[in-house]
This record gives structure tokens, C-alpha cells and sequence, in this order.
């Protein structure tokens, strides 16, 4: 698709579902600017995105507005947003997310060497150091806390399936990514918050208050490619532990080759090492594991353990509903 068609399905599809009507109004307002997508245009493509753009735009200092407003403001400070386009990467960091995966983690029974790939600033990689507050559809609430009692974090889910009892005992862990951010850094702070959209601001209050808990005692995130150094982090992990390999919302950004390069690596170190795969990704990012699901479900986040689909969930963190 050209620049305005990605701007113009982003409106209807990611930012109505999403709940955005500012970033909705705003990529509408692109889609039908010659003048903005052209400014675009000459980024790389994978700089054009609208979660880029906007994030960008937001951290230099765009208002808070309909876009008739935003797009002058936008045109006098191209320079400062094209600058930011350049130098980031959407690495969205969602705690939330955590939600998801712990029932899937929950039911391992060994202590786990747990590995993030795309970790961003970590803030998915500390599980067992939330407390999350779980709804079944009856109304029904189950909290789970860490083992040292309860979290300034809290994750509220609403949950369709059976509530994990318990947290894992993740043992070591370790992530890998392109450019680690630390929230140590008021500057990398900064930009994990511009990736929050505007309207959700329980979503930025649980990422402050988990970048409070990661600084006190921050995981190892290497810089890294996940197609070259997740080998080596899988080596390292300490003898006698179930190695997860997770991920969510990070393979949308590799191209079908580098995909299906990536799930032959995961095979082999299943085989290999005996890895635990959990996937967390967009319906059409892996089309093997979406096949796997029954005809009628409304698309989704689709959890996977090794290739096959374990629950649906909200993209960020809202819902699951295991299968």
C-alpha cells in the first residue's frame, strides 16, 4: 500500500479498535494530505508508520488537538519530527501485556530461564514482580501477588478460562534488543510515554509505576538482533531451568523471510534445548498459527505455545480468553 492507504486503514482498523479518536482523526488527516504523505515518502519505509509518526510528533511537543490544528504545527516543526523518525523505533513496552502470558507461564512447573526478544526496556521480563487482578465473566475476581506480597503494580484482566493460582519461579532472565532502553534514562522515559496513546491513561500510569519497580533492580537486556543473538542468550541460561522464549507485538516488524527464519530457529532450539515458545502477535502476523483457530473468532492478539494457539487477548493486556 502507498503512504495515504497505510494512514487510511491505520484510522479505521488499529486506531478505531484501539480506542483512539485523536489518532484516528489524525491519520485520517494524513491520508488526505499530498503534502504530509509526500513528507513521508522520502523517509525509509519502515520510518513511515503511524505509531512512529505520532509518537514522534508528540515527544517534540505537538498539541493536543484535532489535526486541523496539529497539521500546521506539524509543517513548521517537520525537521525536529523527521529528526526523532530517524533515530527511533516504535518499541512500545506494555506491562500489561505480562497479564497474558502468566497463565501460560503459571502452568510450568520448573523454575523458568525466561528470555524476552523485542524487550524494549524490559518491562514485560518481571512477571512474578506484578500483581494482577483477574475478572471471570461472572464477575468473579482472583488476585494474583508476588511471593514477597503485593505490587505497586497492578494489572487489572478480565479473563475467560481458569485463573492461574500461582506466579512462576523465573530463576534468570534476559532479553535482546535492537536499541535497549533503559527508564533509568529520563530521555528513554520519555519516549516509551509518547508511545502510549493519548487517550489511554491507565495504560501510562501502569508504565510509570512498572518503570518505578524495573529501575530498582533493571534486567539485562543485550543489544542485539533476534536472529543472531538469541542463540547465545539460550546458551547461557543456567542448567536445570525451562528456557521460555517470549515475544509480543515483535514480529510485525520482520519481513516473511526473516519470519519463517525466526520460527525455524525457535524449532530447532525446541528440539535442541527444549525451549518453551510463547508468541504474543497480531492475527495475520503468524498465518500457520492463526489456521490452527476455529472459524468466527473476531481477530485478536493470538497467544501461542510452540506454534499453536493457547488464547486470544487483547493487544494490550485488557482481556484474555483461553482456548
Amino acid at each position: 500500500m502507498d503512504t495515504a492507504a497505510v494512514y487510511a486503514k491505520f484510522a479505521e482498523s488499529q486506531a478505531l479498535n484501539g480506542r483512539s479518536p485523536t489518532y484516528q482523526d489524525w491519520a485520517r488527516g494524513v491520508a488526505a494530505d499530498p503534502e504530509l504523505c509526500s513528507l513521508l515518502d522520502a523517509l525509509p519505509p519502515a520510518r513511515r508508520q503511524p505509531n512512529l509518526l505520532f509518537a514522534a510528533a508528540r515527544l517534540v511537543g505537538a498539541p493536543s488537538a484535532r489535526w486541523a490544528e496539529v497539521r500546521p504545527w506539524l509543517l513548521d516543526a517537520w525537521h525536529d519530527v523527521e529528526r526523532e523518525m530517524r533515530a527511533r523505533t516504535t518499541q512500545t513496552n506494555e506491562p500489561r501485556r505480562c497479564a497474558t502470558f502468566l497463565p501460560a507461564l503459571a502452568a510450568l512447573d520448573a523454575p523458568v530461564a525466561l528470555i524476552e526478544v523485542g524487550a524494549s526496556a524490559g518491562l514485560c521480563l518481571l512477571p512474578d514482580r506484578y500483581s494482577y487482578e483477574y475478572t471471570s465473566p461472572d464477575g468473579t475476581r482472583a488476585r494474583v501477588d508476588p511471593a514477597g506480597g503485593p505490587s505497586e503494580v497492578l494489572l487489572p484482566c478480565a479473563i475467560e478460562g481458569p485463573v492461574p493460582v500461582r506466579m512462576p519461579e523465573i530463576i534468570w532472565r534476559a532479553g535482546l534488543d535492537l536499541n535497549p532502553l533503559d527508564v533509568r534514562d529520563p530521555a528513554d522515559l520519555a519516549w516509551l510515554e509518547a508511545l502510549v496513546w493519548p487517550e489511554h491513561t491507565d495504560r501510562l500510569e501502569t508504565l510509570r509505576a512498572a518503570a518505578r519497580v524495573v529501575a530498582t533492580d533493571p534486567p539485562r537486556v543485550i543489544k542485539g538482533d533476534l536472529l543472531v543473538g538469541l542463540r547465545d542468550l539460550v546458551d547461557a541460561a543456567p542448567a536445570g531451568a525451562t528456557v521460555v522464549v517470549l515475544h509480543s507485538a515483535v514480529l510485525c516488524y520482520l519481513t516473511e523471510t526473516e519470519k519463517s527464519a525466526f520460527a525455524a530457529t525457535m524449532s530447532d532450539l525446541r528440539r535442541s534445548h527444549g525451549v518453551v515458545w510463547l508468541s504474543n502477535e497480531g492475527w495475520t502476523v503468524l498465518p500457520d498459527v492463526a489456521a490452527q483457530l476455529p472459524e468466527g473468532l473476531s481477530p485478536q492478539f493470538i497467544l501461542a505455545r510452540d506454534g499453536e494457539p493457547v488464547a486470544l487477548a487483547d493487544p494490550h493486556g485488557r482481556s484474555v480468553r483461553l482456548l
